[in-house]
């Protein structure tokens, strides 16, 4: 099996040594099958063979007998049982796993949501507490799982992507491995049936594993890894090297409407363009009498606080500007805080008005020479312009 790593990493045991917190090695592939637990198993009998105290927290086999041969050999915690709603279910035991208190644990299927019975409602966040326990954790998922890409990839593979990860999970990998395969090879392990089961090819073929949906898989995977290191390796950069200047002249501003049903949308276009550019970003929102609290009904006040809330999950700084001309609040505000990229959005409803003259739209881009203005297609009319 052709195996691609695309980031030359140092020895994990040399990055365990360095702090109490517990660290995180992020193997990431695009597709079921391209060989993540494959490979994880592998570097697990490797340092279990140097001597290193390492356990499975949780893999699943899916039914393949080359990962069950794998797990031969290596301790295996057993997992924990739950009755819900009448049926038993085994989910990762994470107080065993923590009094076990291993060097290195070993959790797959990351994107999984426990049942609730379990104290987190996702692994990732089994996986955390794990480092703040001070275990390190060996772990992999897809990258159709980041939240993020969750949208994309779900218009391209015409498929609903349940499972999440939010991207700031996989900003604190302290490595980030990225398991590639051919398109060709991966196809032809899905026919030998080993992926899935001989009745789920068929269902699988027509529908996931596309060769068009995987290209772009596995392209945005590479395009992930890559922006990750790059952001690594901009972090170690000596503050000599770049000043402040020059950081805070590649700004990104998000401008969002108070009511807007694709908010979400556009704060991961901008949370992924200050993430490649390792840059501060806002998220600004103009309240014009309009939209002043009194004029504005409950679900719009709603909509903004979540809003809200998202952008500073994902790291942004939320300003809210109160200003008669929001064009102009929104360029001064620019201005003022070096700023250089600008993203909104603009629906089918705006784009009639663009041509009239009298959109949102318009009116920025007569004013905002020095910036460069990303606008986002949005299908849905509600959506600010």
């Amino acid at each position: 099996m052709p195996i691609i790593q695309q980031q030359k990493a140092i020895d994990f045991l040399e990055l365990v040594e360095q702090t109490k917190r517990g660290k995180l090695r992020t193997y990431l592939g695009f597709a079921a099958g391209v060989g993540k637990t494959y490979r994880i198993l592998k570097e697990a009998h490797t340092l279990r063979n140097r001597g290193v105290d390492i356990v499975i927290g949780y893999i699943e086999p899916h039914g393949r007998q080359e990962t069950w041969e794998l797990i031969e050999g290596l301790e295996v915690v057993p997992r924990k049982q739950y009755e819900y709603r009448g049926i038993v279910v085994e989910e990762m035991d994470l107080d065993a796993v923590l009094d076990r208190h291993p060097r290195i644990a070993i959790v797959d299927e990351v994107a999984h949501t426990n049942v609730p019975l379990c104290k987190n409602r996702k692994r990732y966040q089994d996986i955390l507490d794990l480092l703040d326990a001070g275990i390190n954790v060996i772990c992999a998922f897809n990258v159709q799982h980041l939240e993020s890409l969750n949208e994309l990839v779900s218009n391209v593979a015409d498929t609903k992507i349940r499972e999440t990860i939010p991207d700031a999970f996989l900003k604190q990998a302290d490595q980030i491995i990225t398991i590639d395969l051919t398109v060709e090879d991966l196809l032809l392990r899905l026919q030998e049936g080993k992926i899935y089961e001989r009745e789920k090819i068929p269902w699988a073929q027509e529908h996931f594993f596309k060769p068009g949906n995987l290209d772009t898989l596995r392209e945005l995977t590479l395009r992930e890894v890559a922006e990750s290191l790059e952001r690594v390796s901009s972090k170690k950069l000596q503050s000599d090297q770049i000043t402040k200047k020059q950081r805070a002249s590649e700004r990104v501003m998000v401008c969002i409407a108070s009511a807007s049903p694709h908010a979400e949308t556009l704060l991961y276009r901008g949370y992924r363009m200050a993430g490649r550019l390792n840059t501060h970003w806002f998220v600004v929102n103009v309240e014009t009498p309009h939209e002043s609290p009194i004029n504005i009904d409950a679900a719009s006040q709603r909509q903004l606080i979540t809003t809200m809330n998202k952008a500073k999950e994902l790291g942004a700084e939320f300003v809210r500007l109160h200003d008669k001309d929001a064009v102009a609040a929104i360029i001064d505000f620019a201005r003022s805080h070096a700023v250089k990229h600008i993203i909104l959005g603009r629906s089918v409803q705006s784009w009639w008005k663009h041509f009239m003259g009298s959109s949102f739209t318009f009116q920025l881009l007569k004013e905002a020479h020095e910036f460069d203005v990303n606008i986002v297609s949005l299908e849905d009319k509600r959506t600010q312009g």
